[in-house]
């Protein structure tokens, strides 16, 4: 009859039902020899049947504190283990050991911790080897659902980091040669100049203008145009010299930085060079393309203190002077040099 009152009464639970609640349980004897083992905790001994084992000689207690003891054992009863297989696995263990009734031994419920993840992957664990209440498994699902994400996202930042260089990339590039365009050139006259002020080398910087081309336009067509300009930016490349900078700046005008060529001398024997490979005829369809070009170049060393917008209207200067002596030929500044009387006249054949 029920009166109502509590009973201490035992509890008692098979080793089956206790292995279902606990799977990582070991059930040891007051002398400290394994009666039970769990079944999870019986796969990470890889088949090695543990009952009858001792203890302490199959793990390792690293804390609160190793021992040597089943005594000193138990005086650890109800605090957190740390413990490891001394088979050499990797896998740290954490747990509690309890004390059973009537000088039964002790039975210790055993966990993977923070470590759960590496031995999910050691062992191939599965939901299956832990007990229904145990989240370790939703956790673990978490944590991989996190990883996958932000592997995505770095995936993702990845392509819009590439996009954004691209785009930075393409409106810095003229389209038709694939040289810089003149805002690149512009940004790199900037870092050029400021170079100098803080003690860099000195540059030349060089107008190219290509004369005829007009012509080629209004006879042949903007195919034909195209196809002279693709040339030119070839022939440019090839002079190019590494660390210079070649840049498309208007239709059929160019310009190039070049630094630490600052011999007057070495600056026209290039730009001779060049003319020479575009005063060869180009053949579009059959036809002869014929061009030249015009220079003017500058030397950054004459400057007491280098400017972009000077250097720009310098190198335009000895362009426009190279024009008016004939074209297919090159100028060096010179201070005190001026644009000609005729000024209207020179920007227009500028344009043939």
């Amino acid at each position: 009859m029920m009166d109502g009152n509590l009973h201490d009464d035992p509890l008692l639970v098979g080793e089956g039902a206790l292995g279902q609640m606990m799977p990582m349980y070991l059930r040891v004897s007051p002398s400290g020899h394994i009666r039970s083992v769990g079944p999870t905790l019986a796969k990470l001994c890889r088949g090695n049947d543990l009952r009858g084992a001792r203890l302490l000689e199959v793990f390792e207690l690293r804390k609160p504190h190793p021992v040597q003891t089943m005594e000193a054992f138990g005086k650890l009863a109800g605090q957190r283990l740390h413990l490891a297989l001394r088979d050499g696995s990797k896998t740290a263990l954490r747990g509690m050991a309890l004390r059973l009734p009537e000088g039964q031994g002790y039975v210790i419920n055993l966990s993977f911790g923070i470590a759960a993840a590496e031995a999910v992957r050691e062992h191939n664990l599965t939901n299956a080897d832990f007990a229904p209440t145990d989240l370790t498994v939703e956790l673990l699902y978490l944590t991989e659902v996190k990883a996958a994400v932000m592997e995505e996202l770095a995936a993702l930042n990845l392509r819009l980091q590439c996009a954004q260089r691209a785009a930075e990339e393409q409106a810095l590039t003229d389209a038709l040669t694939g040289l810089a365009n003149r805002r690149a050139l512009d940004q790199t006259l900037d870092r050029t100049v400021e170079a100098i002020r803080r003690g860099g080398r000195a540059f030349t910087f060089m107008h190219i203008d290509l004369d005829f081309f007009k012509a080629v336009n209004d006879t042949l067509g903007h195919a034909a145009g195209d196809l002279v300009l693709t040339h030119v930016s070839k022939v440019l490349r090839e002079a190019a010299r590494k660390g210079d900078t070649v840049s498309r700046v208007g239709g059929d005008e160019f310009a190039m930085i070049l630094p630490g060529m600052v011999d007057e001398a070495d600056i026209l024997r290039m730009a001779r060079r060049i003319i020479t490979e575009l005063e060869m005829p180009i053949e579009f369809e059959g036809q002869p393309c014929h061009i030249s070009a015009s220079v003017g170049a500058t030397i950054s060393r004459i400057y007491e203190t280098p400017d972009p917008d000077r250097i720009l209207s310098d190198a335009d200067t000895a362009l426009y002077a190279s024009k008016r002596a004939g074209r297919g030929r090159c100028t060096v500044y010179q201070p005190g040099m001026t644009l000609p009387d005729v000024e209207d006249e020179a920007r227009s054949t500028r344009r043939t």
